[in-house]
């Protein structure tokens, strides 16, 4: 089953909260396991003794197929817990899903979450593993509940033992079909996805059940009664594919050439500006040419049509400013944080495109830096780019926006332009080094005209701005 078909067998359910959408976490909504970034950490940290750790490597051979299996290696789990604070836990838990996590999520799965929302229906993610794990993944989904392994908290300290019934295997079927009696909920009218031969009573509870990226055993079982597959694009391990590397050094060569050829321009035409504009337009034509990397853009006029704007993108990944050179091809500046100034070639072609440099830190300073922005527009007609959201998002989840762009286009007087980008994330996510093949799917809308706006509404209208990026986001322009 495709993608495409998926979301369309979700909206033709009956819409509304007494659907249910259970998913599994890791394995289905990430690829890969969350308990393996808290246990790199703890080995970063020196903080896995050889006992533990070889008994570790023994349970992880021999693998879980058993109840009294999964009690074994949570109680090994729990034991190095023991004594630590409910807080810290919690703490630990947002940091590594914003550094590691994050990172490991289906897009796949995201769009099947954000799908069943969009049609009303109540989410709630399944897991045998602990609140730490699974909460910063529900509460970026927006999920509307969390069953999973609770532990025993006394006095806001773990004393190392499970709170309750562990939900594996039998264990979570019967947490799920205790939820949908307590919410009055059909479950044959109800969903649930889920990777492994562990759920299959999980799955089978539900009228309609989804094997996502199964293992082969689970495959098979989905094949023999009839349940749909859906098999997410693979999200990499903890070291990048060979191909992917000579992926990345193929399309960061052609761009230094490109910038090569564009130096070499620059120099004939006796012109700084020259030589930006060529750089972008050549060096991403040449890069992502070579990396085998396309981008597919609906409303393209809209990124010629009102110049000088205000571009204003959604940031996920540090391969959003390739894109805006391959889109907006030359005669535009941007705003970058004060320290990728450092960054090889980046900031030396930053600092000659005159980016604006902020700190964060400091709102005075940072005011300060983008005043020549508002010059730039006004006498030069150059054209800025900025994401409104401030930072890159872990998830394809559209964070606040802030109102400095929209002052800005206030103040120059010109128009803001949205460029939506849909998936930079799965070409490279956030903490990649390295680049993935893929298309980016691009959206630019209507240019909005700020003439009307005043300082005291620009609250408002940064709101309806990003509600325009949510909308695009969930109904997307162009069919797959």
């Amino acid at each position: 089953m495709s993608q495409a078909e998926r979301l369309r067998a979700i909206r033709a359910v009956p819409p509304g909260p007494d659907t249910v959408a259970y998913f599994d976490y890791d394995g289905t909504i990430i690829d890969g396991y969350s308990a393996g970034a808290f246990y790199r950490r703890r080995l970063r940290e020196f903080d896995v003794g050889a006992v533990e750790l070889l008994r570790t490597i023994a349970s992880g051979l021999r693998g879980i197929r058993t109840n009294d299996d999964f009690r074994e290696f949570l109680a090994l789990t729990l034991a190095t817990w023991q004594g630590r604070t409910e807080a810290e836990l919690f703490d630990l838990g947002r940091e590594l899903f914003v550094s590691e996590i994050a990172g490991q999520l289906h897009q796949e799965a995201w769009e099947l979450v954000a799908t069943h929302k969009e049609c009303g229906h109540t989410v709630v993610m399944a897991s045998s593993a602990t609140r730490f794990q699974v909460q910063p993944m529900a509460d970026e989904l927006g999920a509307d509940k969390v069953l999973c392994t609770e532990l025993e908290v006394r006095d806001g300290v773990l004393t190392g033992r499970p709170e309750g019934t562990p939900l594996w295997g039998p264990g979570k079927a019967a947490a799920v079909v205790a939820d949908a009696a307590e919410r009055g909920a059909d479950l044959e009218g109800c969903f649930a996805y889920a990777n492994g031969t562990e759920d299959v009573d999980f799955l089978s509870a539900v009228g309609h059940p989804v094997a996502v990226s199964p293992t082969d055993l689970l495959r098979t079982i989905a094949t023999e009664k009839g349940w749909p597959v859906l098999d997410c694009a693979p999200r990499g391990g903890l070291l990048p594919d060979v191909s992917d590397v000579a992926r990345t050094a193929v399309f960061y060569g052609g761009m230094i050439g490109g910038f090569g050829a564009a130096m070499g321009a620059g120099l004939l035409h006796g012109s700084r500006r020259k030589f930006i504009d060529m750089a972008c337009s050549v060096g991403a034509d040449v890069g992502f040419g070579m990396a085998g990397i396309d981008v597919e853009v609906t409303g393209a006029e809209h990124l010629v049509s009102a110049r000088p704007c205000v571009f204003l993108f959604n940031h996920q990944s540090k391969f959003d400013v390739p894109i805006l050179m391959k889109l907006l091809r030359g005669g535009f500046t941007g705003v970058a944080k004060k320290e990728a100034a450092a960054i090889p070639l980046w900031g030396q072609l930053f600092q000659a495109a005159d980016v604006a440099f902020i700190d964060r830190a400091d709102t005075t300073k940072a005011r300060e830096a983008l005043e020549p922005a508002v010059r730039t527009l006004r006498e030069d007609g150059i054209s800025l780019a900025m994401a409104p959201e401030g930072t890159r998002s872990p998830t394809p989840k559209l964070g606040p926006f802030k109102k400095g762009a929209f002052h800005i286009a206030m103040q120059a007087g010109v128009p803001v332009v949205p460029i939506v980008i849909r998936n930079a994330g799965e070409i490279m996510w956030r903490g990649a080094q390295t680049l993935r093949p893929g298309t980016v799917e691009v959206a630019v809308l209507e240019p909005i005209d700020t003439a009307g706006w005043r300082r005291e509404s620009v609250a408002q209208h940064t709101e309806d701005v990003r509600d325009r990026f949510v909308e695009t986001l969930v109904h997307w322009p162009v069919e797959r």
